[in-house]
């Protein structure tokens, strides 16, 4: 009984001499070293994958690969690749963004980040990419040892998308390699079309995103794509062994079950579930005599300003704010954070008048309270005997996780 099951296999490769070699030995498939039993399922999941990137709008996309990497571990072997492509390549231009994955990466490479700091963008509160700081530091070290420019486009607000469009014009003029981390942007529809300009406009070399972000299944997996294949096979080469197939096979039994269909109705419900998300929150927002940052570019996350709380707490007592959010966190809502910004001294900003703090603090509530599992209050003390502190604190929401 124990040989029986072997037999249909081997009939089948007997029986197709082309594919007889493959018994018992690795075959290549795009760069990537699989046993045959593997081979269909990869393959599979590379199409239905670059189909779901040409509905959610990046038709310029002509090859992908899917990795059991996270994000970070995936923007690691990008880096890698472009190494053996460039060898002379020391210096990663990254456009800043506070989150530590793509950071890690750059200095798990071997490489050294060149940080361009942000600029205010006109009309709005968001923070947005400085174009001129990027060719000034690719000029500082020379084009010839920048291995990449590396932009984002999902970011938390007040950060919006990098301009990655005009990256990369400048990325094409200057002969220069370019990352995206689309982390997860593919499910915005704002970030799918800078990235389709992008590869039409200039230069993209590739762009990772991640696939439990964007498509409903467990953390572990990521995809590469670029609009041409040369660098995605050399990822796919310089994959070190044969780990896990449980990411690809999950990503590739969700394509299936969701189909061109419901991949499209997720990506319509994520769009209104963001717009009737913000609407409430700003609602909900002002009810406290807080607002909103104005961050347009901005779709996935939301930002809210809690200086008018941190004034009426006082000094001694604003670090409770950080506070509300674990508050929101044990209540489901993913990826709150409370961030403390620190202001310039109080002698070099003019001081409000008291008798406008104090009626700005009768006008709206004097504690928020919060109920459930977690009962510590965040009660508002203004103090009438010290001036209002200056430090600045903002409360940066989840982005909607669906899909």
């Amino acid at each position: 009984m124990e040989n029986e099951g072997p037999v249909p296999y081997l009939s089948f490769f007997r029986s197709t001499p082309q594919l007889y070699a493959f018994v018992g030995s690795p075959c290549y498939l795009r760069g990537a070293v699989c046993a045959p039993p593997g081979v269909l399922p990869v393959q599979l999941t590379r199409y239905l994958a670059l189909d779901a990137l040409h509905i959610a709008g990046i038709r310029a996309a002509k090859a992908c690969c899917v990795l059991p990497a996270a994000t970070g571990l995936t923007m690691t072997l990008v880096f890698l690749a472009l190494r053996q492509l460039r060898p002379a390549g020391r210096y990663v231009v990254w456009s800043r963004i506070d989150q530590k994955s793509c950071f890690k990466a750059i200095g798990a490479s071997g490489l050294t980040p060149l940080v361009v700091e942000l600029k205010a963008l006109e009309g709005s509160d968001a923070l947005g990419t400085d174009m001129d700081g990027m060719a000034a530091a690719i000029e500082q070290v020379g084009a010839e040892n920048v291995l990449c420019i590396c932009t984002t486009t999902s970011t938390f607000a007040p950060r919006v998308p990098d301009s990655v469009d005009e990256v990369a014009v400048l990325a094409a003029r200057l002969e220069v390699p370019h990352v995206i981390n689309n982390a997860y942007g593919l499910q915005c529809s704002k970030c799918c079309h800078l990235i389709e300009q992008a590869c039409r406009r200039g230069r993209v070399d590739a762009f990772v995103q991640s696939t439990d972000k964007n498509f409903l299944v467990p953390v572990g997996g990521a995809i590469v794509a670029a609009a041409k294949p040369a660098l995605v096979d050399k990822i796919s080469q310089i994959y070190p062994g044969r780990a896990s197939m449980s990411p690809l096979l999950d990503l590739l039994m969700t394509l299936l079950s969701l189909g061109a269909a419901g991949w499209k109705r997720l990506l319509q419900e994520r769009k209104d579930n963001a717009a009737w998300f913000q609407d409430r929150f700003a609602k909900a927002a002002e009810r406290q005599g807080l607002r909103l940052l104005s961050c347009p570019a901005n779709k996935i996350s939301f930002v809210c300003d809690l200086n008018p709380l941190a004034k009426e707490m006082g000094k001694a007592d604003v670090d409770h704010l950080t506070f509300l959010g674990s508050a929101l966190f044990t209540r489901r809502v993913s990826g709150p954070r409370v961030v403390l910004c620190s202001q310039p001294a109080a002698s070099s900003c003019p001081e409000a008048p008291a008798a406008d703090v104090e009626a700005e603090a009768e006008e709206r509530p004097q504690s928020l309270k919060l109920k459930g599992r977690y009962r510590k209050p965040l009660t508002a003390r203004p103090s009438r005997a010290t001036a209002p502190t200056r430090t600045s604190t903002r409360v940066a929401t989840s982005r909607p996780r669906a899909p």
